[in-house]
């Protein structure tokens, strides 16, 4: 990736800030570009090697032009990305959950985010209520060792917490303002959404696996 600004990490918050669409993909064998419209003031400061998460996968901006109000930014995304994530999924006119990254001097609003998916959920439910609404998404069975009940996650970039942990999913409640301004007020049942749990539970594993190795199997 190329570098940003020295005052930009590459992380970010999980908060979105502005819904985008896809405006064009092209398809370029072992990898794809993506044309993501925006409003001007999203690309106000924005270079080229700019860091932009898209729907919760970082990606580095390879053009970007303003007309007007409106602007757009292009991103290649690598065979990897597209085989860990739902971006190959994506369409022209999809809407798309847009985020800069994190200043040092930024508030961090919801979680540390690398946006560095680790896999691909599906939403299996909705249930509307008065105030907010409850989404049941699984996931692959290796990241629910992750994931606990008011601990954090991001799906499609958003930072959520965590109301109900089981086996082969979880569960979120989405206020109105998080249902107005992601995708996933307005994913079904069905869809896809990008996955990554919260980093410190996969350093928290790794450092106690170099600690407390696995004992070894006992044979007849």
């Amino acid at each position: 990736m190329l570098a940003g600004r020295p005052w930009e990490a590459e992380v970010f918050t999980g908060i979105v800030e502005e819904l985008g669409s896809v405006a064009a993909i092209e398809d370029l064998g072992s990898a794809a570009r993506l044309a993501v419209l925006v409003s001007a003031d999203l690309l106000a400061e924005a270079r080229i090697g700019d860091s932009y998460a898209v729907n919760g996968v970082c990606l580095t901006v390879t053009s970007w032009d303003v007309a007007g109000d409106r602007a757009f930014f292009a991103v290649d995304v690598m065979r990897e990305s597209l085989d860990r994530s739902a971006l190959g999924s994506l369409r022209v006119g999809d809407p798309v959950n847009v985020e800069r990254p994190l200043r040092l001097a930024d508030r961090l609003g919801g979680h540390l985010v690398q946006g560095h998916v680790d896999g691909v959920g599906t939403i299996e439910r909705r249930l509307p209520d008065e105030h907010w609404t409850v989404v049941d998404v699984s996931m692959p069975p290796a990241l629910t060792r992750y994931v606990v009940e008011k601990g954090s996650i991001t799906v499609d970039g958003v930072s959520l917490t965590v109301t109900d942990a089981r086996d082969d999913g979880f569960s979120v409640s989405l206020i109105p303002e998080t249902l107005a301004r992601t995708t996933l007020g307005r994913k079904g049942p069905g869809e896809q959404v990008n996955l990554e749990v919260d980093v410190l539970a996969k350093y928290t594993e790794r450092l106690l696996a170099g600690r407390f190795p696995a004992a070894p199997e006992v044979t007849a």
